[in-house]
């Protein structure tokens, strides 16, 4: 009820302040589980998808986001709650396999899970080499990935600034990936393979210039 309340709300008010381009949206399944995966350029991302998306989007989220108190903290439990985001605990020594553990639990109940293969947001733009971790829960769930492409988050909040800017943004989703291609083949070369075509077809939605290596950050970044 919370989610629906909020994007009854946010829908409308973000397309009305910044009219994004949405493209590809019969991409997405209607039902059954479903991985999106994005590329990441902002914090916002994760607001952004779920109010363009067909359906109902969770996205991990810090579990610092949920346990702030006052009128303050209240807020930004609710808001975060109403996107349908899921706290994790980045600072356990499991966090990573935590983070799958709870995906693969979303995905397993037909619900569609957002995840930023890159692992972390990307500082320079480029566009990093995909983590094994969505190929895994593709082929243990047995569902389909839609790779979506954003364009123009970034400039929402930019490093240093203070407030949110007006921005010219858009989503793409693109076709979906399915798991079954890649029957057969070892665990490890599917994960990789299934990893690769996902990056792939995120780069051709969003133009972006490719990095050789992955986005290196100590730790887990859901946010």
């Amino acid at each position: 009820m919370l989610y629906r309340a909020g994007a009854l709300l946010l829908k409308p008010l973000s397309h009305l302040v910044y009219r994004p381009t949405i493209t590809g949206v019969d991409n997405v399944p209607r039902e059954g589980g479903v991985i999106l995966a994005s590329n990441h350029l902002s914090f916002v991302d994760s607001i952004a998808i779920p109010l363009v998306a067909p359906r109902q989007v969770s996205f991990l989220a810090k579990a610092d986001y949920f346990t702030g108190r006052g009128p303050l903290g209240m807020v930004r439990r609710g808001f975060f709650a109403g996107v349908g985001a899921i706290p994790v605990d980045r600072n356990s020594s499991r966090a990573a396999q935590e983070s799958l553990d709870l995906a693969l639990a979303v995905l397993r109940q037909g619900k569609a899970f957002g995840i930023y293969p890159e692992g972390t947001r990307s500082r320079d733009g480029r566009l990093y080499r995909g983590r094994t971790g969505v190929g895994w829960l593709a082929l243990t769930a047995g569902v389909p990935v839609v790779p979506v492409g954003l364009r123009g988050t970034d400039q929402i909040q930019p490093v240093g600034a203070s407030f949110p800017r007006h921005a010219t943004v858009s989503v793409a989703f693109g076709p979906p990936i399915y798991p079954d291609s890649y029957a057969g083949m070892p665990q490890g070369r599917a994960r990789r393979e299934l990893t690769d075509d996902v990056m792939d077809a995120i780069a051709l939605l969003t133009g972006q210039e490719r990095a050789e290596g992955y986005n290196e950050v100590p730790g887990l970044d859901p946010s």
